[in-house]
Protein backbone atom coordinates (compact mmCIF):
# COMPACT_ATOMS: atom_id res chain seq x y z
CA UNK A 1 0.00 0.00 0.00
CA UNK A 2 2.43 2.45 1.07
CA UNK A 3 4.70 2.33 -2.47
CA UNK A 4 1.67 2.66 -3.94
CA UNK A 5 0.57 5.98 -2.48
CA UNK A 6 4.12 6.81 -3.04
CA UNK A 7 3.83 7.29 -6.81
CA UNK A 8 0.83 9.07 -7.51
CA UNK A 9 1.93 11.58 -10.56
CA UNK A 10 4.67 14.34 -11.07
CA UNK A 11 4.44 17.48 -9.24
CA UNK A 12 6.86 20.10 -10.04
CA UNK A 13 7.80 22.08 -6.58
CA UNK A 14 10.12 24.93 -8.31
CA UNK A 15 7.73 26.78 -10.35
CA UNK A 16 8.70 28.40 -13.50
CA UNK A 17 8.43 32.05 -12.07
CA UNK A 18 11.40 30.79 -9.80
CA UNK A 19 12.99 28.40 -11.70
CA UNK A 20 15.63 30.95 -13.44
CA UNK A 21 16.74 32.72 -10.51
CA UNK A 22 17.45 29.67 -8.82
CA UNK A 23 19.34 28.62 -11.79
CA UNK A 24 21.67 31.01 -11.98
CA UNK A 25 22.18 31.89 -8.00
CA UNK A 26 22.96 27.76 -8.34
CA UNK A 27 25.45 28.51 -11.30
CA UNK A 28 27.30 31.17 -9.80
CA UNK A 29 27.43 28.95 -6.80
CA UNK A 30 29.18 26.40 -8.29
CA UNK A 31 31.81 28.24 -9.95
CA UNK A 32 32.74 30.19 -6.99
CA UNK A 33 32.69 27.64 -5.09
CA UNK A 34 34.98 25.68 -7.39
CA UNK A 35 37.34 29.06 -8.06
CA UNK A 36 37.97 28.85 -4.60
CA UNK A 37 38.79 25.17 -4.60
CA UNK A 38 41.31 25.24 -7.73
CA UNK A 39 42.71 28.42 -5.95
CA UNK A 40 43.40 26.10 -2.58
CA UNK A 41 44.69 23.45 -5.28
CA UNK A 42 47.12 25.71 -6.14
CA UNK A 43 48.47 25.92 -2.96
CA UNK A 44 49.34 22.40 -2.52
CA UNK A 45 52.92 20.69 -3.90
CA UNK A 46 53.86 17.33 -4.80
CA UNK A 47 54.71 16.19 -1.29
CA UNK A 48 52.45 13.10 -0.69
CA UNK A 49 52.09 13.71 3.26
CA UNK A 50 50.94 16.93 2.74
CA UNK A 51 48.63 16.29 0.09
CA UNK A 52 47.59 12.77 2.41
CA UNK A 53 47.30 14.53 5.35
CA UNK A 54 47.59 18.19 5.45
CA UNK A 55 51.33 17.37 6.73
CA UNK A 56 49.14 16.74 10.27
CA UNK A 57 49.05 20.58 11.31
CA UNK A 58 44.67 20.77 11.40
CA UNK A 59 43.91 22.51 14.43
CA UNK A 60 41.80 20.57 17.01
CA UNK A 61 38.78 23.09 16.20
CA UNK A 62 39.28 23.15 12.06
CA UNK A 63 39.80 19.47 12.20
CA UNK A 64 36.42 19.24 14.54
CA UNK A 65 34.49 20.54 12.31
CA UNK A 66 35.49 19.00 9.02
CA UNK A 67 34.93 15.87 10.95
CA UNK A 68 31.11 17.19 11.64
CA UNK A 69 31.22 17.84 7.83
CA UNK A 70 32.41 14.51 7.27
CA UNK A 71 29.07 13.35 8.65
CA UNK A 72 26.95 15.53 6.00
CA UNK A 73 26.63 13.21 3.51
CA UNK A 74 24.30 13.17 0.52
CA UNK A 75 23.01 10.20 1.44
CA UNK A 76 22.47 11.38 5.69
CA UNK A 77 20.89 14.83 3.94
CA UNK A 78 18.55 13.26 1.63
CA UNK A 79 17.45 9.94 2.59
CA UNK A 80 17.39 10.18 6.40
CA UNK A 81 15.61 13.47 6.43
CA UNK A 82 13.34 11.93 3.49
CA UNK A 83 12.95 8.47 5.60
CA UNK A 84 11.76 11.21 8.38
CA UNK A 85 9.21 12.91 5.96
CA UNK A 86 7.79 9.47 4.22
CA UNK A 87 8.35 6.94 7.15
CA UNK A 88 7.88 8.61 10.67
CA UNK A 89 9.82 6.79 13.41
CA UNK A 90 11.97 4.28 11.70
CA UNK A 91 13.46 7.27 9.99
CA UNK A 92 13.84 9.02 13.10
CA UNK A 93 15.76 6.05 14.74
CA UNK A 94 18.34 6.27 11.80
CA UNK A 95 18.63 9.38 11.97
CA UNK A 96 19.79 9.12 16.36
CA UNK A 97 22.81 6.49 14.92
CA UNK A 98 25.08 9.06 13.87
CA UNK A 99 25.72 10.13 17.38
CA UNK A 100 26.50 6.99 18.12
CA UNK A 101 28.62 6.03 15.10
CA UNK A 102 31.00 9.26 16.49
CA UNK A 103 30.84 7.77 20.00
CA UNK A 104 32.28 4.22 18.30
CA UNK A 105 35.12 6.10 16.25
CA UNK A 106 36.02 8.14 19.72
CA UNK A 107 37.03 4.85 20.69
CA UNK A 108 39.98 3.81 18.05
CA UNK A 109 40.56 8.30 17.41
CA UNK A 110 43.54 8.26 19.73
CA UNK A 111 45.06 5.31 19.00
CA UNK A 112 44.79 6.08 14.95
CA UNK A 113 46.89 9.02 15.48
CA UNK A 114 49.19 7.71 17.74
CA UNK A 115 49.75 4.95 15.78
CA UNK A 116 51.15 7.29 13.13
CA UNK A 117 49.62 5.33 10.28
CA UNK A 118 46.41 7.31 7.86
CA UNK A 119 45.63 4.59 5.92
CA UNK A 120 43.84 1.29 6.38
CA UNK A 121 46.94 -0.12 4.51
CA UNK A 122 49.03 1.44 7.03
CA UNK A 123 46.37 0.13 10.50
CA UNK A 124 46.25 -3.00 9.53
CA UNK A 125 50.24 -3.53 8.95
CA UNK A 126 50.55 -2.37 12.68
CA UNK A 127 50.12 -6.10 13.47
CA UNK A 128 50.57 -7.81 10.04
CA UNK A 129 53.93 -6.98 8.26
CA UNK A 130 54.24 -7.28 4.16
CA UNK A 131 52.29 -6.57 1.11
CA UNK A 132 48.98 -8.82 1.97
CA UNK A 133 47.24 -6.87 4.81
CA UNK A 134 47.75 -3.81 2.41
CA UNK A 135 46.47 -5.11 -0.93
CA UNK A 136 43.78 -6.42 1.04
CA UNK A 137 43.20 -2.92 2.68
CA UNK A 138 43.18 -1.26 -0.85
CA UNK A 139 40.62 -3.92 -1.86
CA UNK A 140 38.43 -3.15 1.41
CA UNK A 141 38.45 0.38 0.50
CA UNK A 142 37.67 -0.02 -3.26
CA UNK A 143 34.35 -2.41 -2.18
CA UNK A 144 33.09 0.36 -0.01
CA UNK A 145 33.83 3.01 -2.01
CA UNK A 146 32.81 2.24 -5.49
CA UNK A 147 29.08 1.31 -4.51
CA UNK A 148 29.13 4.89 -2.26
CA UNK A 149 30.06 7.18 -4.98
CA UNK A 150 27.04 5.45 -7.44
CA UNK A 151 24.04 6.11 -4.78
CA UNK A 152 25.66 9.67 -4.28
CA UNK A 153 26.21 10.67 -7.60
CA UNK A 154 22.63 9.19 -8.61
CA UNK A 155 21.16 11.27 -5.76
CA UNK A 156 23.07 14.37 -6.81
CA UNK A 157 21.91 13.84 -10.21
CA UNK A 158 17.68 13.42 -9.18
CA UNK A 159 18.04 16.40 -7.03
CA UNK A 160 19.63 18.38 -9.63
CA UNK A 161 17.24 17.27 -12.33
CA UNK A 162 14.74 18.70 -10.22
CA UNK A 163 16.17 22.05 -9.31
CA UNK A 164 16.00 22.48 -13.27
CA UNK A 165 12.37 21.21 -13.93
CA UNK A 166 13.49 18.06 -15.70
CA UNK A 167 11.99 15.14 -14.65
CA UNK A 168 13.00 12.60 -17.49
CA UNK A 169 15.38 9.64 -16.41
CA UNK A 170 17.17 10.96 -19.29
CA UNK A 171 17.81 14.37 -18.08
CA UNK A 172 18.76 12.78 -14.65
CA UNK A 173 21.29 10.45 -16.09
CA UNK A 174 22.95 13.80 -17.90
CA UNK A 175 22.88 15.96 -14.65
CA UNK A 176 24.09 12.75 -12.96
CA UNK A 177 27.26 12.79 -15.85
CA UNK A 178 28.25 16.36 -14.99
CA UNK A 179 27.82 16.63 -11.82
CA UNK A 180 30.51 13.61 -11.41
CA UNK A 181 32.95 15.28 -14.20
CA UNK A 182 32.63 18.30 -11.60
CA UNK A 183 33.42 16.27 -8.71
CA UNK A 184 35.78 14.45 -10.49
CA UNK A 185 38.11 17.60 -11.26
CA UNK A 186 38.67 18.48 -7.86
CA UNK A 187 39.02 15.13 -6.65
CA UNK A 188 42.21 15.34 -9.25
CA UNK A 189 43.55 18.79 -8.17
CA UNK A 190 42.71 18.63 -4.15
CA UNK A 191 44.20 17.21 -1.19
CA UNK A 192 42.97 16.66 2.23
CA UNK A 193 43.81 20.98 3.43
CA UNK A 194 41.41 21.60 0.38
CA UNK A 195 38.54 19.64 0.88
CA UNK A 196 38.84 20.46 4.33
CA UNK A 197 37.85 23.93 3.94
CA UNK A 198 35.11 22.80 2.25
CA UNK A 199 33.97 20.95 5.20
CA UNK A 200 34.41 23.39 7.32
CA UNK A 201 32.63 25.94 5.10
CA UNK A 202 29.90 23.40 4.41
CA UNK A 203 28.99 22.85 8.46
CA UNK A 204 27.48 26.56 9.14
CA UNK A 205 25.82 26.57 5.84
CA UNK A 206 23.94 23.45 6.17
CA UNK A 207 22.92 24.05 9.87
CA UNK A 208 22.10 28.00 9.65
CA UNK A 209 20.09 26.88 5.85
CA UNK A 210 18.30 23.57 7.97
CA UNK A 211 17.57 26.31 10.76
CA UNK A 212 15.87 29.09 8.75
CA UNK A 213 13.49 26.54 6.73
CA UNK A 214 12.47 24.61 10.18
CA UNK A 215 11.76 28.32 11.63
CA UNK A 216 9.46 28.83 8.57
CA UNK A 217 8.13 25.95 9.01
CA UNK A 218 6.98 26.06 12.33
CA UNK A 219 5.92 29.52 11.48
CA UNK A 220 3.12 28.23 9.33
CA UNK A 221 1.86 26.35 12.80
CA UNK A 222 1.86 29.31 14.60
CA UNK A 223 5.09 27.94 16.37
CA UNK A 224 3.70 25.05 17.69
CA UNK A 225 5.52 22.20 17.56
CA UNK A 226 2.76 19.89 18.56
CA UNK A 227 0.40 21.19 15.74
CA UNK A 228 3.69 20.57 13.21
CA UNK A 229 3.68 17.04 14.38
CA UNK A 230 0.36 16.14 14.20
CA UNK A 231 0.37 18.16 10.65
CA UNK A 232 2.74 15.36 10.07
CA UNK A 233 1.02 12.50 11.20
CA UNK A 234 -2.39 13.36 9.23
CA UNK A 235 -0.66 14.02 5.62
CA UNK A 236 1.18 10.64 6.40
CA UNK A 237 0.86 7.51 4.08
CA UNK A 238 -0.39 5.85 7.73
CA UNK A 239 -1.53 8.81 10.36
CA UNK A 240 -1.86 5.44 12.89
CA UNK A 241 1.61 3.67 12.03
CA UNK A 242 3.56 6.91 11.67
CA UNK A 243 5.07 7.20 14.87
CA UNK A 244 5.65 3.76 15.26
CA UNK A 245 8.26 1.07 14.39
CA UNK A 246 7.20 -0.76 11.23
CA UNK A 247 6.17 1.35 8.93
CA UNK A 248 9.67 1.69 6.37
CA UNK A 249 8.80 -1.03 3.40
CA UNK A 250 12.33 -1.94 3.54
CA UNK A 251 12.70 -3.39 6.64
CA UNK A 252 8.69 -4.00 7.98
CA UNK A 253 8.17 -7.56 6.88
CA UNK A 254 11.82 -8.92 8.26
CA UNK A 255 11.17 -8.54 11.59
CA UNK A 256 13.17 -7.27 15.12
CA UNK A 257 16.08 -9.28 14.51
CA UNK A 258 16.76 -7.37 10.52
CA UNK A 259 16.10 -3.93 12.32
CA UNK A 260 18.88 -4.27 15.19
CA UNK A 261 21.91 -5.85 12.19
CA UNK A 262 20.65 -2.63 10.27
CA UNK A 263 21.33 0.05 13.33
CA UNK A 264 24.11 -1.95 14.28
CA UNK A 265 26.09 -2.29 10.52
CA UNK A 266 25.21 1.27 10.38
CA UNK A 267 26.95 2.44 13.39
CA UNK A 268 29.77 0.09 13.58
CA UNK A 269 30.60 0.30 9.29
CA UNK A 270 29.93 4.41 9.39
CA UNK A 271 32.55 4.42 12.18
CA UNK A 272 35.47 2.82 10.48
CA UNK A 273 34.97 4.27 6.77
CA UNK A 274 38.23 5.07 5.07
CA UNK A 275 37.95 8.33 4.76
CA UNK A 276 37.52 9.19 8.41
CA UNK A 277 40.37 7.22 9.41
CA UNK A 278 41.76 9.56 6.83
CA UNK A 279 40.90 12.53 8.98
CA UNK A 280 42.04 11.49 12.04
CA UNK A 281 45.25 10.65 10.87
CA UNK A 282 45.42 14.32 10.10
CA UNK A 283 44.86 15.62 13.71
CA UNK A 284 48.32 16.95 15.22
CA UNK A 285 48.46 14.79 18.35
CA UNK A 286 46.47 11.76 19.76
CA UNK A 287 44.88 14.15 22.27
CA UNK A 288 44.06 16.75 19.22
CA UNK A 289 42.24 13.94 17.64
CA UNK A 290 40.38 13.43 20.72
CA UNK A 291 38.92 17.37 20.92
CA UNK A 292 38.25 17.33 17.56
CA UNK A 293 36.06 14.58 18.41
CA UNK A 294 34.47 16.22 20.70
CA UNK A 295 33.69 19.50 19.01
CA UNK A 296 32.56 17.17 15.72
CA UNK A 297 29.86 15.62 18.46
CA UNK A 298 28.38 18.59 19.16
CA UNK A 299 28.15 19.65 15.89
CA UNK A 300 26.69 16.71 14.29
CA UNK A 301 23.90 16.35 17.38
CA UNK A 302 22.85 19.98 16.09
CA UNK A 303 22.86 18.63 12.66
CA UNK A 304 20.74 15.76 13.31
CA UNK A 305 18.23 17.14 15.48
CA UNK A 306 17.53 20.04 12.62
CA UNK A 307 17.55 16.82 10.81
CA UNK A 308 14.82 15.79 12.25
CA UNK A 309 13.39 19.04 12.51
CA UNK A 310 13.44 19.18 8.79
CA UNK A 311 12.31 15.60 8.09
CA UNK A 312 8.54 16.07 10.06
CA UNK A 313 8.31 19.79 9.06
CA UNK A 314 8.59 17.99 5.12
CA UNK A 315 5.52 15.96 6.19
CA UNK A 316 3.70 18.80 7.68
CA UNK A 317 4.16 21.14 5.09
CA UNK A 318 4.30 18.96 1.81
CA UNK A 319 2.55 15.86 3.17
CA UNK A 320 3.67 12.32 2.13
CA UNK A 321 1.00 12.15 -1.22
CA UNK A 322 3.47 15.13 -2.32
CA UNK A 323 6.77 14.28 -1.61
CA UNK A 324 5.96 10.61 -3.10
CA UNK A 325 4.51 12.27 -6.15
CA UNK A 326 8.11 13.73 -7.04
CA UNK A 327 10.33 10.94 -5.46
CA UNK A 328 9.09 7.53 -3.62
CA UNK A 329 12.00 7.53 -1.12
CA UNK A 330 11.79 11.10 -0.33
CA UNK A 331 15.23 11.91 -0.80
CA UNK A 332 13.61 15.25 -2.30
CA UNK A 333 11.85 16.40 0.88
CA UNK A 334 14.35 19.37 1.67
CA UNK A 335 14.07 21.28 -1.59
CA UNK A 336 10.03 20.70 -1.39
CA UNK A 337 9.74 21.98 2.24
CA UNK A 338 12.26 24.97 0.76
CA UNK A 339 9.94 25.30 -1.92
CA UNK A 340 7.01 25.28 0.35
CA UNK A 341 7.12 27.41 3.44
CA UNK A 342 7.27 30.68 1.59
CA UNK A 343 4.83 31.98 -1.06
CA UNK A 344 5.30 31.49 -4.71
CA UNK A 345 7.30 34.32 -6.34
CA UNK A 346 8.32 35.61 -3.08
CA UNK A 347 12.67 36.83 -3.10
CA UNK A 348 12.74 35.19 -0.35
CA UNK A 349 11.35 31.36 -1.59
CA UNK A 350 13.71 31.82 -4.43
CA UNK A 351 16.78 32.70 -1.92
CA UNK A 352 16.23 29.60 0.51
CA UNK A 353 15.61 27.19 -2.21
CA UNK A 354 18.90 28.34 -3.83
CA UNK A 355 20.69 27.83 -0.50
CA UNK A 356 19.16 23.88 -0.09
CA UNK A 357 20.33 23.47 -3.44
CA UNK A 358 23.44 24.55 -2.44
CA UNK A 359 23.64 22.50 0.75
CA UNK A 360 22.86 19.77 -1.34
CA UNK A 361 25.76 20.34 -4.04
CA UNK A 362 28.42 21.12 -1.33
CA UNK A 363 27.20 17.37 0.40
CA UNK A 364 27.79 15.85 -2.94
CA UNK A 365 31.13 17.89 -4.01
CA UNK A 366 32.79 16.72 -0.54
CA UNK A 367 31.28 13.44 0.39
CA UNK A 368 32.43 12.39 -3.15
CA UNK A 369 35.99 13.56 -2.87
CA UNK A 370 36.61 12.61 0.91
CA UNK A 371 35.47 8.93 -0.72
CA UNK A 372 37.31 8.85 -3.73
CA UNK A 373 40.17 10.65 -2.46
CA UNK A 374 40.83 7.63 0.39
CA UNK A 375 40.49 4.95 -2.38
CA UNK A 376 43.24 6.92 -4.48
CA UNK A 377 45.75 7.38 -1.30
CA UNK A 378 45.09 3.67 -0.26
CA UNK A 379 46.15 2.59 -3.99
CA UNK A 380 49.03 4.95 -4.13
CA UNK A 381 50.19 4.62 -0.73
CA UNK A 382 49.83 1.18 0.21
CA UNK A 383 49.93 -0.67 -3.23
CA UNK A 384 51.65 1.71 -6.05
CA UNK A 385 54.84 3.54 -3.28
CA UNK A 386 55.66 -0.54 -1.42
CA UNK A 387 56.31 -1.94 -4.71
CA UNK A 388 59.68 -3.73 -5.78
CA UNK A 389 60.85 -0.60 -7.21
CA UNK A 390 61.55 2.24 -5.92
CA UNK A 391 58.61 5.26 -6.42
CA UNK A 392 59.68 9.00 -6.29
CA UNK A 393 57.59 11.23 -4.66
CA UNK A 394 56.61 13.11 -7.73
CA UNK A 395 55.83 9.06 -9.18
CA UNK A 396 53.40 8.49 -6.19
CA UNK A 397 51.42 12.06 -6.64
CA UNK A 398 51.03 10.74 -9.82
CA UNK A 399 49.58 7.66 -9.34
CA UNK A 400 47.23 8.95 -7.05
CA UNK A 401 45.96 11.50 -9.38
CA UNK A 402 45.16 8.71 -12.14
CA UNK A 403 43.92 6.63 -9.40
CA UNK A 404 41.56 9.20 -8.29
CA UNK A 405 40.66 9.78 -12.09
CA UNK A 406 39.65 6.00 -13.01
CA UNK A 407 37.76 5.65 -9.58
CA UNK A 408 35.51 8.84 -10.18
CA UNK A 409 34.88 7.28 -14.03
CA UNK A 410 34.24 3.69 -12.76
CA UNK A 411 31.86 5.19 -9.79
CA UNK A 412 30.09 7.62 -12.45
CA UNK A 413 30.08 5.11 -15.58
CA UNK A 414 27.66 2.68 -13.13
CA UNK A 415 25.83 5.01 -11.35
CA UNK A 416 24.57 6.54 -15.06
CA UNK A 417 24.51 2.73 -16.45
CA UNK A 418 22.16 1.25 -13.21
CA UNK A 419 20.36 5.03 -13.04
CA UNK A 420 16.50 2.91 -13.25
CA UNK A 421 17.28 0.00 -11.05
CA UNK A 422 16.84 0.18 -7.53
CA UNK A 423 20.05 0.41 -5.86
CA UNK A 424 20.00 1.63 -2.36
CA UNK A 425 21.03 -1.89 -1.29
CA UNK A 426 24.45 -0.47 -2.14
CA UNK A 427 24.74 1.58 0.88
CA UNK A 428 24.03 -1.21 3.00
CA UNK A 429 26.25 -3.05 1.50
CA UNK A 430 29.19 -0.54 0.83
CA UNK A 431 28.66 0.16 5.37
CA UNK A 432 28.38 -3.71 5.86
CA UNK A 433 31.75 -4.17 4.26
CA UNK A 434 33.15 -1.41 6.44
CA UNK A 435 31.12 -3.30 9.77
CA UNK A 436 32.55 -6.46 8.61
CA UNK A 437 36.18 -5.75 7.47
CA UNK A 438 37.56 -3.40 9.25
CA UNK A 439 36.07 -2.87 12.63
CA UNK A 440 36.66 -6.37 13.98
CA UNK A 441 40.45 -6.05 12.33
CA UNK A 442 40.87 -2.30 14.21
CA UNK A 443 39.54 -4.01 17.42
CA UNK A 444 41.97 -6.74 17.21
CA UNK A 445 44.83 -4.93 16.39
CA UNK A 446 44.70 -2.26 19.21
CA UNK A 447 42.96 -5.11 22.22
CA UNK A 448 44.22 -8.13 21.45
CA UNK A 449 48.18 -9.30 21.80
CA UNK A 450 47.26 -12.67 19.98
CA UNK A 451 46.04 -11.61 16.82
CA UNK A 452 48.72 -11.77 13.44
CA UNK A 453 48.91 -11.78 10.06
CA UNK A 454 47.09 -15.04 9.24
CA UNK A 455 43.98 -13.57 11.61
CA UNK A 456 43.95 -10.02 9.83
CA UNK A 457 43.73 -11.77 6.41
CA UNK A 458 41.02 -14.16 7.41
CA UNK A 459 38.90 -11.64 8.78
CA UNK A 460 39.27 -9.17 6.73
CA UNK A 461 39.14 -11.61 3.17
CA UNK A 462 36.33 -13.66 5.12
CA UNK A 463 34.01 -10.97 6.03
CA UNK A 464 34.06 -9.58 2.28
CA UNK A 465 32.87 -12.74 1.05
CA UNK A 466 30.25 -13.05 3.47
CA UNK A 467 29.11 -9.65 2.73
CA UNK A 468 28.66 -10.31 -1.32
CA UNK A 469 27.26 -13.67 -0.99
CA UNK A 470 24.53 -13.08 1.57
CA UNK A 471 23.84 -9.40 0.09
CA UNK A 472 23.73 -11.38 -3.42
CA UNK A 473 21.01 -13.58 -2.22
CA UNK A 474 18.95 -11.40 0.02
CA UNK A 475 15.71 -9.93 -0.17
CA UNK A 476 17.58 -6.46 -1.64
CA UNK A 477 18.22 -7.90 -4.93
CA UNK A 478 15.16 -10.42 -5.46
CA UNK A 479 11.72 -11.70 -4.64
CA UNK A 480 10.31 -8.23 -2.93
CA UNK A 481 9.04 -5.14 -4.73
CA UNK A 482 11.86 -2.74 -4.03
CA UNK A 483 14.93 -5.55 -5.53
CA UNK A 484 16.86 -5.21 -8.01
CA UNK A 485 15.16 -8.11 -9.87
CA UNK A 486 11.57 -8.10 -7.94
CA UNK A 487 10.31 -11.24 -10.44
CA UNK A 488 13.41 -13.62 -9.61
CA UNK A 489 13.30 -15.92 -6.36
CA UNK A 490 16.71 -16.71 -5.25
CA UNK A 491 16.79 -14.73 -1.79
CA UNK A 492 17.42 -17.85 0.56
CA UNK A 493 18.56 -15.61 2.89
CA UNK A 494 16.00 -13.85 5.39
CA UNK A 495 17.64 -10.65 6.41
CA UNK A 496 18.21 -7.33 4.61
CA UNK A 497 21.68 -6.56 5.69
CA UNK A 498 24.26 -9.50 5.83
CA UNK A 499 26.09 -7.71 8.55
CA UNK A 500 23.93 -9.97 11.24
CA UNK A 501 26.36 -13.10 9.84
CA UNK A 502 29.43 -11.23 8.20
CA UNK A 503 30.23 -9.12 11.53
CA UNK A 504 30.44 -11.95 13.66
CA UNK A 505 32.14 -14.55 11.28
CA UNK A 506 34.78 -11.90 10.84
CA UNK A 507 35.63 -11.49 14.40
CA UNK A 508 35.43 -15.88 14.77
CA UNK A 509 37.80 -15.91 11.28
CA UNK A 510 40.18 -13.39 12.95
CA UNK A 511 40.12 -15.32 16.22
CA UNK A 512 40.33 -18.98 14.81
CA UNK A 513 43.15 -17.73 12.25
CA UNK A 514 44.89 -16.39 14.96
CA UNK A 515 44.92 -19.13 17.26
CA UNK A 516 46.16 -21.60 14.77
CA UNK A 517 48.52 -19.90 13.26
CA UNK A 518 52.39 -20.73 15.15
CA UNK A 519 53.59 -17.02 14.33
CA UNK A 520 54.42 -15.44 17.61
CA UNK A 521 53.22 -11.35 17.72
CA UNK A 522 53.81 -10.54 20.80
CA UNK A 523 56.57 -8.36 20.02
CA UNK A 524 54.39 -6.15 17.48
CA UNK A 525 52.01 -6.12 19.69
CA UNK A 526 54.41 -4.36 22.85
CA UNK A 527 55.70 -1.80 19.89
CA UNK A 528 52.13 -1.55 18.72
CA UNK A 529 51.09 -0.57 22.22
CA UNK A 530 53.80 1.65 23.24
CA UNK A 531 53.13 3.68 19.89
CA UNK A 532 49.61 4.22 20.32
CA UNK A 533 49.99 4.98 24.12
CA UNK A 534 52.95 7.77 23.62
CA UNK A 535 52.72 8.52 19.79
CA UNK A 536 56.58 7.20 19.82
CA UNK A 537 58.48 4.37 18.16
CA UNK A 538 60.14 2.27 20.63
CA UNK A 539 63.52 2.40 19.03
CA UNK A 540 63.41 5.70 18.96
CA UNK A 541 63.27 5.51 23.36
CA UNK A 542 66.14 3.00 23.08
CA UNK A 543 68.24 5.48 20.93
CA UNK A 544 67.71 8.36 23.13
CA UNK A 545 69.27 5.69 26.16
CA UNK A 546 71.94 4.91 24.39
Amino acid sequence: MTMDILASGVLDPIGSDARRPVILAFLTFIGVSLLWLFTLATAEDDNPERLYVADRALSPVFNGFALAGEQISVVTLLTVSGGIAVFGYDGFTFALDGLLTLGVLLLFAQKIRNSGRYTLGGLFSLRAPGPGPRIAATTVTLAITIPLLMIQLRAAGTSTALLIGASSDEAEVLCTVLMGCLVACFTVVAGLRGNSFMHVAKVPITLATLAVVTLLALRKFDWDPGSMLSAAVEKSVAPDDYLSPGLWPYTASFGPLNTFGNHMVFILGTAVMPHLLLRIGASRTGRAARRSMGIATGLVGAFIILLITTGFASAAVVGAAGIGAVDASGQSSPILLASGVLRDGSTGRVVLITLMACVIFLAVLTTVTSVTFAAAVSFAHDVFARGRRRRTEAAEVRALRAAAVIVCAVGLSLAAAIHRYPTDFLVTFSISVAASCIFPALLYSFFWRRFNRRGLLWSVYGGLVFCTVLTAFSPVVSGTVFALWPEAHFDWYPFQTPGLVSVPAAFFLGWLGSVSSSQDSELEFRDMQYRVLTGKERGSQAAGLR
